[in-house]
């Protein structure tokens, strides 16, 4: 643990809050991806596998299971809850994302570090991590306005993995056998997906307006 890995966890779960709140406050899922949140429920299933049987400790066991229930219930909301469901934006949220689940699944099977069940899982769940926001965004594109929770949350889960990008950079600087290359490789693909969000995301706070995105 460092104080780049807090702040990733930290960022990551503020931006679940988020979405939450405005979910539960707003009864309303309008202006986010039920793709999105099918893929980060599938990415943190498979990566935390190991969560009955490697303890490393408390804070990393509630965590996975704060990402675990959190996922599952916002696509539970958005799929079965019947105020919320109505929101949605079926028209707009229209990316293949099987596509991306059977890409990133055969690439887990090509690269890994180990050939285990639970290395080609995680390896999986990473590589799918990387490229889940893409539904997201493109539904921003479509639709343009983006209201200040959905904006934040976007925000904030951008945010979580670029301070996991310096997480890498500083344990591959103190540890001498660091070398979750994989996750480096994913995490800085994740992090450009992001570019064009931040760029717009920071025009709008500067000009103090709301964030819009080009179609």
């Amino acid at each position: 643990m460092n104080v780049f890995r807090l702040a990733g966890d930290m960022t990551h779960l503020l931006s679940i809050l988020v979405l939450l709140l405005k979910i539960y406050a707003t009864k309303s899922c309008s202006g986010i991806s039920r793709k999105t949140q099918e893929l980060y429920a599938l990415v943190f299933v498979a990566r935390y596998l190991d969560l009955f049987t490697d303890f490393i400790s408390v804070y990393n066991t509630i965590m996975k299971l704060v990402f675990i229930a959190s996922s599952l219930a916002i696509v539970w909301c958005m799929r079965f809850h019947p105020l919320v469901r109505r929101s949605y934006d079926r028209e707009l949220d229209t990316f293949r994302h099987y596509f991306l689940i059977g890409a990133t699944f055969a690439l887990g099977l090509v690269l890994h570090e180990k050939f285990t069940v639970q290395e080609i899982f995680w390896a999986f769940s990473i590589y799918l991590e990387a490229v889940a926001i893409l539904p997201q965004l493109v539904l921003l594109q479509r639709s343009g306005n983006v209201d200040n929770l959905t904006g934040q949350y976007v925000f904030f889960l951008g945010a979580y993995r670029a301070f996991y990008i310096l997480n890498w950079i500083y344990r591959y600087l103190t540890e001498p056998h660091f070398t979750r290359w994989i996750a480096c490789v994913s995490g800085v693909v994740q992090t450009a997906l992001y570019a064009d969000f931040f760029y717009y995301y920071f025009i709008s706070w500067k000009n103090n307006s709301k964030l819009k995105l080009p179609a």
